[in-house]
């Protein structure tokens, strides 16, 4: 699949703009602070109707403008998609080929996205909630069923929190949410259990490659309910756990235990690379991350997804570079930096050159 055009109306810096994009290789080009991570914000928005850097999305709409709009032309198996979100003060409306969507999950499964930043590089020495966002976005992706649960996981843990906080421990209505906690908490906790199985056999395979087979990235689940074989076993040991641990809930006021606390543990020779690794061995295993996400997606879905690279690429030495660039022979590209590098540049597929200059997009001649 690939996506075909973006068209933007208030979008951040961009106050109009219509973008027409090759099918393999975009390079996006500017000064810092033009707009180029704006642009590849608005194409992402397209597949999981947020953004990958804010949780607010208000924040997209240009400064002092009231709305903004975002609209893509994307092609998959030879058919065309259009997705369009605008975003007001009333909220935000998506409509697919016309016709409005109720939430966000509608959107999944539409169109597939991949960003690798320089954020993402840190992935690795970064508390546990950046590698807990990891895996959510790339499950919600592929199983939208997980959006949904993971979705209302988060409000019954709200509303947990908010009995907690209250001046009287009232354990039998805490105890009604916990039914409901412990029922969504092990269908996350299960999901995440498959993904990670998965993700650490294909990262393994990839950090090989990337280090001439010298070093293997070993990925585990690191849970804070242990976790079972099955959800049914899974459902009534967190259950189990809530109750036990409901008097130090409350005197701490929140819920400490559930998936909202777990991590992933990243070994290399048995060595946790999250506290002890070397820089190089972090970033391998964060690009060994990103490309297992394409890998993934292939294999879930048959699709290529749509990736884009935000100034990423001089960050990565030349080894690393060369790995990322032949890894994408099916992949659409998008690569935002102030100045690509001409003997990069001569690797990667043939595609087409961008211009950015405060939110003007020109296509410039090869």
């Amino acid at each position: 699949m690939y996506l075909k055009r973006i068209e933007l109306k208030n979008f951040r810096n961009y106050e109009e703009a219509v973008v027409d994009f090759h099918k393999r290789v975009n390079i996006i080009t500017g000064k810092n602070a033009q707009g180029k991570t704006n642009l590849l914000e608005s194409l992402y928005i397209m597949s999981l109707g947020k953004s990958f850097r804010t949780s607010r999305d208000h924040d997209m709409m240009g400064f002092q403008k009231d709305f903004c709009k975002a609209k893509s032309i994307s092609v998959k198996d030879d058919r065309e998609l259009e997705i369009e979100i605008i975003i007001s003060g009333d909220g935000k409306v998506t409509k697919i080929n016309g016709v409005k969507t109720a939430k966000n999950i509608e959107l999944l499964e539409n169109v597939y996205m991949v960003v690798f930043s320089p954020e993402d590089l840190k992935i690795v020495k970064d508390e546990p909630e950046k590698r807990r966002k990891f895996i959510d976005r790339e499950l919600c992706q592929l199983k939208p069923v997980y959006y949904r649960n993971l979705g209302r996981y988060k409000k019954i843990l709200q509303q947990r929190n908010s009995l907690l906080k209250q001046q009287d421990l009232r354990e039998d209505i805490i105890a009604v949410w916990d039914e409901s906690l412990a029922e969504y908490g092990a269908k996350v906790i299960q999901e995440r259990k498959k993904f990670i199985e998965k993700l650490n056999r294909i990262s393994k395979e990839i950090s090989l490659g990337i280090t001439g087979g010298k070093e293997a990235l070993e990925i585990s689940y690191e849970g804070n309910v242990e976790i079972l074989g099955n959800y049914d076993d899974q459902r009534e040991l967190f259950r189990k756990v809530l109750h036990k641990n409901v008097k130090q809930d409350f005197a701490r006021r929140t819920t400490l235990s559930g998936p909202h606390k777990d991590d992933l543990k990243l070994c290399v020779e048995g060595v946790d690379i999250r506290h002890f690794g070397s820089q190089g061995q972090q970033r391998t295993a964060a690009l060994s991350l990103k490309l297992a996400e394409i890998r993934l997606i292939e294999e879930e879905t048959g699709v290529s997804p749509i990736l884009l690279l935000d100034d990423v690429l001089s960050e990565l030495d030349g080894d690393r570079q060369n790995y990322l660039i032949n890894s994408l022979s099916d992949v659409q590209l998008f690569i935002t930096t102030a100045e690509l590098n001409e003997d990069v540049k001569r690797r990667l597929p043939e595609g087409d050159t961008f211009l950015v200059e405060s939110g003007r997009v020109e296509k410039l001649k090869q």
